[in-house]
Order: structure tokens, then C-alpha cells, then sequence
């Protein structure tokens, strides 16, 4: 099952969407918004998924589903804690700024609490106040949960997803040094997201979901040219139950709690750092990993970071090249210019 919500309100309506994701269906008479349907996803389901199946069978009224028209699945949520699964994407950034990797970190999930109160349309434009602040794209994988009690299992936190979608975690790179510098975490580096079109259910992506992970290509282009395609699959270090078991280890997670990923990264066959697409890597999942890379490899970094008028685009492909999620693509835009 495909769920979105088109742009009304602050929290949008929610729609069932077909699975080539060509035509959508008001779910209003069920659940108004998608945080309604999670509250009483028990109930809800089930209705949702015969309004799916009525979809697809031509049985319901249905209009044409434009992503340009959709919000975020959850246009705000009551919390997104955003993890760090791909230790290979740490380990790197930490080998550049010549810091030592503590042993924990591959026991251990990083997460971070970020700015939950507006996701980002996935076609809006990412607002920057200042090139010099070093913006950068972060293409990732997020579920989104019911509730979950503290202390729950690995297995109790599987259990508990309910959808999954993409995230492009928008970070302000040339900020973060000082914000960690004072020991409290993240705050102006890490501005507002963005999700896909669609969120999905765990079952609708067939073998692609298995092990608590989504499988596949993450395909991330830059200015139209192909800036990566790491599995998302591969080298994640912390499965999604690790990560909102995690999140839950003190405190009950709310339905509609998002739980992301962290940077898709993938090593190199040889076990080392990735290579460009251009010379047959899997390329990179953010700009600051290619910027690691080229200061471990030439000294200094030769990649920029984004700059007004760049676009995004951050989608995944099934294996008859059909978009999964719909596309996330951004065009930065400097206020003011």
C-alpha cells in the first residue's frame, strides 16, 4: 500500500495511491491526514488496504497523482530522530578531520533529535540564507513508526513500522563544527527536511524489504548528472529495529515518530572509500563524503557545496525502472537573491 498527502493545510489530506503511483483516491472518509490514520492505524489499516485494492482495480473514483502536488507523507511530526547506520560514511569523515574512531561506534547507533515541526514539500526549494554556511544534500531512508513503548526489542521495533519513504536531510555543513564544539548537538546546521512523494508499507516492497532494511540503488543527481547510486542495503551497520529500538531505549516513541537512516554509504569493492560514478564507483549520497574522500586522497577538498539554483533529485527505482517512492527534487534558493 502507497500513502501520500496532497498540500492542504499544514498537515495535508490523506490519499491512497496506486502502485505505479499514475492515480490517487481521498481517503478522507477513513482518516482526514496521515497522522489521524497512524493514531488508529490498527483500526484504519485495514480499510486503507481495501481502498487500495478498490484503486487498482478501477472500483473508486480516482484522479491523476502529480508529486508536484504532494507534500510530505507527514508534512510535521511529532519527533524525528535521524540515526547515523552507515558507520562506513562516519568512519570516513572522521579519517579526513584526523579524529580516532572510538570502537563503540560499531556497537552503538549516533542519533540525533532534529527539527520535526515542517517537512519540506518534495518539490519545494530548499531555503538558504548563505552559501557560506555549506549546503549539503543527505540522501537517506526513514521509516515512520506507531507507537512503540520504552525498552522495547529489536523485534517488538520491526514490528512497529509502518511505512518507509526517503529523506533528504538538508545540512549546513560549515555550521556544524562550532554547534559540536560546545557539546550539545546539532541545531542551525540542521534545518528543515524533506520527504518523498510517497511512503510505503513495509510489504508492499516485496523482497526489497527484508532484515529490517530497504534494499536497492539510491539514485541521488546533482544539476541532472549522476551523483550516486550506493545500495541502501549495504554496509548499514544498524538495521531499522536497532535504530528505533534505540530511539525507545528511555522513553515511549509516538505514532508518527520518523526514524531515518543517516547517509547512505557503500565502501568500494577493495574495501575502501567509494569511488565517483565517473570513474565506476557507486558514488556518494552527500557532498560532504566526496569532499572526505578527495582530502584523504589529494589533501583538500575539490567538490563545492550547493549553491543557489543546484537541484537534487533523490529517488529509488524498482527492476522494471518504475520510481518507488516518487522523486524528491529540490532547487536551492538563497532568500533574498
Amino acid at each position: 500500500m502507497k500513502l501520500a498527502s496532497l498540500k492542504s493545510g499544514r498537515d495535508g489530506h490523506l490519499v491512497v495511491v496506486s502502485d505505479d503511483l499514475a492515480w490517487y483516491t481521498d481517503a478522507d472518509l477513513i482518516a482526514p491526514t496521515l497522522q489521524a490514520a497512524l493514531d488508529d492505524w490498527e483500526t484504519v489499516e485495514p480499510q486503507l488496504r481495501g481502498l487500495a485494492a478498490s484503486l487498482e482495480h478501477g472500483a473508486v473514483p480516482r484522479e491523476r497523482f502529480h508529486e508536484r502536488e504532494a507534500a510530505s507523507p507527514l508534512p510535521r511530526a511529532y519527533q524525528w530522530a535521524d540515526g547515523s547506520a552507515y558507520v562506513n560514511h562516519v568512519a570516513l569523515v572522521r579519517q579526513a578531520r584526523g579524529a580516532e574512531m572510538p570502537e563503540s561506534f560499531w556497537t552503538d547507533p549516533l542519533m540525533y533529535q532534529g527539527a520535526s515541526d515542517q517537512f519540506l514539500a518534495p518539490r519545494d526549494p530548499i531555503p538558504l540564507g548563505d552559501e557560506a554556511w555549506g549546503c549539503d544534500l543527505e540522501a537517506e531512508v526513514a521509516v515512520i513508526v506507531g507507537d512503540v513503548p520504552q525498552g522495547a526489542t529489536r523485534e517488538e521495533a520491526l514490528q512497529a513500522i509502518r511505512l518507509v519513504c526517503l529523506v533528504n536531510d538538508v545540512s549546513l555543513r560549515n555550521l556544524i563544527p562550532a554547534e559540536l564544539a560546545k557539546g550539545f548537538g546539532f541545531v542551525q546546521s540542521k534545518p528543515h527536511s524533506a520527504l518523498s512523494p510517497v511512503a510505503v508499507t513495509p510489504d508492499a516492497l516485496g523482497g526489497r524489504w527484508r532484515d529490517g532494511k530497504l534494499h536497492g540503488p539510491l539514485q541521488v543527481s546533482l544539476n541532472g548528472k549522476l551523483f550516486g547510486q550506493a545500495d541502501a542495503g549495504q554496509d548499514m551497520t544498524f538495521d531499522f529495529g536497532t535504530l528505533v529500538a534505540h530511539a525507545a531505549r528511555t522513553r515511549d516513541l509516538a505514532a508518527g515518530s520518523v526514524i531515518g537512516s543517516g547517509t547512505v554509504s557503500n565502501r568500494d569493492t577493495d574495501g575502501g572509500p567509494g569511488k565517483p560514478v565517473s570513474e565506476g564507483g557507486l558514488g556518494y549520497s552527500c557532498i560532504a563524503e566526496v569532499r572526505t574522500v578527495e582530502t584523504i586522497l589529494r589533501g583538500k577538498p575539490e567538490t563545492e557545496f550547493l549553491r543557489g539554483g543546484d537541484t537534487v533529485r533523490i529517488e529509488m527505482l524498482d527492476d522494471r525502472h518504475h520510481t518507488i517512492f516518487g522523486a524528491i527534487e529540490q532547487t536551492v534558493a538563497l532568500r533574498g537573491a
